[in-house]
């Protein structure tokens, strides 16, 4: 991506006007140009393409963390404060907008002209654009709104997704409704994902009661067609099954099938109405078809075994399934490769790790006055010590109960085992894990010296106990989880996410080891593991090659 020509001034413009400035102190202009250059190569931008605007980047400066720009709290607090005061210094010397570029005569007019407010405001920055460029009001179009949402991404941090482009153009198109003197074109208005198709209660009441008596099966442990047995779903799944059945139903009825013909489960999912509601979700997703749609079809079919389509049905639905199974792509999601690119960063991963230790030195201090503060610090401390050594899954997170899962085979001094049997498992895998001295008593210490503060009372076995004494709610504890390390270190990762950290950091060490990673990880199929981490070894080679290439430069320049 090239970098964008600004519309107004930038951080070099602001740099060369305090570098030049004879009203400022000799100290202030040394501290506020070094800001300005540090928190430049904290945002990784050059002081050209940043708007000396503080309402334009201001947020970006906000999300700047210590531990991923290198410098300690004190310092970089000081560099926000600097910039911050030397662009205001800017905008009143230089008369810098506060809002972007000035607005033209054609566009200043036609701003006024508008009486709702919030209108005015969601097309401010298009109008700021259109006059930075020259482009009049009467030829604004879609390319132009185009080119202005990739110039918005570039360089503010305002939204830039469907609902934003969608809140631009429904504002403009209220300026050609309500005025005479707006141009008449119009913007196209990006449709949002809605429910879309009629009322789940206007389907066939056949429908309706077998998607009742499916999802009520889920509940139950069950056979498969081929004679598997499966545990019953969490209410979760079942609700999101139930989510999926009906947005099929409706898509279905908005591609061409009558509603009345779907009078049964096994109607819905017959050849002739699954394979256009495919080709409508494919074709939304564009050229590859998303994994929601690929697993769609394999949920259709196992749907269709169970009601007791014929052979020639089951077939047909199998060929759409195998089709899509042909896009399906290993490896991890773009979301999860970016955490695991900066836990493989060097000295990211170490200061997760270390956090503990510093969060219970903390809970040390604030236990004489605020042992409740204390022992939620701790509890933290410890879910994160555990992560880090035993990367189970959330839910058995909240789950571990003392003397049942996290016990002391050898005796009180002996240090801790964590274990779930495999029927505690979601994949009936059963997990074992040991600790070592340092997390035996890290998790003592919490035992014995926070945890009975959060007991109030209660008689509970939980490691991590809620407000009630039951264990804590897992949605909260992950997110507690997830905005404590990244208070510390910058790096926002969830809970699930410390799985992906432990396979990609054994494999570092042990390229090709994904037997022992199917292990610690509790995968109950090799090929499951394979597939998930497989491009860790493609960056493992492309970073043993780089150091090859290092090499030889080095070589050949020692020869020279």
């Amino acid at each position: 991506m090239t970098n964008p020509a600004l519309l107004e001034p930038s951080f070099a413009d602001a740099l060369v006007a305090i570098e030049q400035a004879s009203e400022l102190s000799p100290q202030q202009r040394s501290q506020w140009s070094s800001a300005l250059r540090q928190i430049a190569r904290a945002l990784d931008k050059p002081m050209e393409t940043l708007p000396a605007r503080l309402t334009a980047i201001r947020f970006n400066i906000e999300r700047l963390h210590p531990a991923t720009v290198g410098a300690n709290a004190k310092t970089l607090a000081n560099q926000k404060s600097n910039v911050k005061a030397a662009l205001r210094w800017f905008s009143k010397e230089h008369d810098v907008s506060p809002r972007g570029a000035p607005l033209t005569p054609a566009w200043a007019a036609l701003r006024g002209s508008i009486d709702d407010y919030g209108h005015k405001a969601r097309l401010s920055g298009l109008m700021r654009y259109c006059s930075g460029r020259g482009i009049e009001p009467r030829a604004v179009h879609e390319t132009v709104l185009d080119d202005y949402f990739t110039y918005r991404k570039q360089t503010t941090s305002l939204a830039t997704n469907i609902a934003a482009r969608r809140s631009v153009a429904r504002a403009w198109n209220a300026g050609v409704e309500a005025s005479a003197n707006w141009p008449r074109q119009r913007l196209a208005e990006p449709s949002l994902q809605v429910a879309e198709g009629p009322a789940w209660e206007d389907f066939p009441e056949g429908l309706r009661r077998d998607m009742d008596d499916y999802l009520a099966s889920l509940q139950q442990t069950r056979k498969g067609p081929s004679g598997k047995r499966y545990r019953p779903c969490s209410p979760k799944t079942i609700k999101t099954r139930r989510a999926e059945l009906v947005a099929f139903a409706r898509k279905a009825v908005k591609v061409g099938t009558p509603i009345g013909n779907l009078i049964s489960l096994a109607a819905l999912v017959h050849p002739l109405v699954v394979e256009p509601v495919i080709e409508a979700y494919w074709r939304e997703n564009g050229e590859e078809p998303k994994i929601f749609t690929i697993e769609l079809a394999s949920k259709v079919l196992a749907l269709a075994q169970r009601a007791g389509l014929d052979h020639a049905a089951i077939d047909c639905l199998e060929d759409i399934r195998a089709t899509l199974e042909e896009y399906r792509r290993g490896g991890l999601t773009d979301k999860n490769q970016a955490v695991v690119r900066k836990v493989l960063t060097p000295g990211v991963w170490n200061s997760v790790v270390n956090f503990p230790v510093q969060m219970m030195r903390e809970a040390r201090a604030d236990l004489p006055h605020a042992p409740i503060k204390a022992a939620l610090t701790a509890q933290i401390a410890v879910a994160i010590a555990i992560l880090s050594f035993a990367p189970i899954r959330l839910g058995n997170l909240v789950a571990i109960k003392i003397d049942e899962n996290l016990i002391k085979p050898g005796g009180s001094r002996s240090p801790f085992w964590l274990i779930f049997p495999h029927h505690d498992v979601k994949n009936r895998v059963g997990l074992e894990f040991t600790f070592d001295e340092a997390v035996t008593e890290l998790i003592d210490e919490y035992i014995h010296d926070f945890r009975p503060h959060l007991l109030r009372g209660s008689n509970s076995s939980s490691l991590f106990p809620g407000t009630s004494g039951e264990p804590k709610t897992a949605s909260m504890f992950s997110g507690q989880i997830t905005e404590r390390v990244e208070d510390a270190t910058g790096l926002r990762i969830t809970v699930h996410q410390f799985r992906h950290a432990a396979a990609a950091i054994y494999l570092r060490h042990n390229p090709g080891a994904y037997e022992v990673v199917k292990r610690l990880l509790g995968h109950r199929n090799i090929q499951t593991t394979i597939n998930f981490y497989c491009g860790l070894e493609t960056t493992q080679a492309n970073q043993e090659f780089g150091k090859i290439i290092r090499q030889q430069i080095k070589f050949e320049d020692e020869e020279a």
